[in-house]
């Protein structure tokens, strides 16, 4: 299959046509290989307009909605990212397109394994993968200029806002357990400064400062 193509049709079809304008947001999601990222038999389907499941219970988000989240980060190719919910490690690929420094933190360990590898063998070395509890953060890697957590939180968990540099932003899905909508939030002053963007439905972040189970 002709996947350079297929990733171009995606940006022109499903995201210019919906609103995401950031002209490096476009190309990362024309370079990265999205299909590279997702179990082999489902690969045809890589650049559909869908969420897809990557084993372990969890998915690859819909391409839009990634494009929507990187682009509310601000990203100009100077930040130290922390990146809650590696999952595939796609996010995190296009995080390293855009971005200084990825930390990414990925709760199951197989899948923790699988982007790892993944990414080392597309040349990202600009990214640490680390498996664990993504709903702590990383306080020794603290303070970030951008956190996004790719799982739903019933709140946003005060401890990342305490690891946020002043100025910088997050960017979460926020709400129900099968009902959310992304927030973006920049701290000034040492607060949270929210705004509300698209509703959404994430798979939930299970850990100490999200979902129990």
């Amino acid at each position: 299959m002709d996947y350079a193509k297929l990733r171009e049709m995606m940006v022109i079809t499903q995201l210019v046509p919906r609103g995401i304008k950031d002209s490096r947001v476009l190309d990362a999601m024309r370079k990265v290989p999205r299909h590279l990222f997702m179990p082999e038999a489902i690969r045809e389907s890589a650049y559909e307009d869908n969420a897809l499941p990557i084993g372990e219970g969890q998915t690859i988000s819909q391409p839009y909605m990634v494009a929507v989240m990187t682009e509310l980060l601000e990203l100009n190719g100077d930040e130290k990212v922390l990146e809650i919910g590696t999952g595939s490690g796609y996010q995190a690929a296009l995080l390293a397109e855009l971005a200084r420094e990825v930390y990414t933190i990925e709760r199951i360990g197989p899948l923790a394994d699988r982007a790892r590898e993944c990414l080392a063998g597309l040349g990202y070395s600009n990214v640490i993968v680390l498996t664990g509890d993504g709903s702590k953060g990383m306080e020794e890697k603290a303070p970030f200029d951008r956190i996004i957590v790719t799982a739903a939180a019933p709140q946003l968990p005060e401890i990342m806002l305490k690891q946020l540099k002043e100025g910088g932003i997050i960017v979460a899905p926020v709400g129900e357990r099968f009902s959310q909508i992304v927030i973006k939030g920049r701290k000034e002053k040492g607060a949270l400064v929210e705004e509300f963007q698209v509703p959404c439905v994430f798979v939930p972040l299970i850990g100490e400062y999200g979902w129990k189970s």
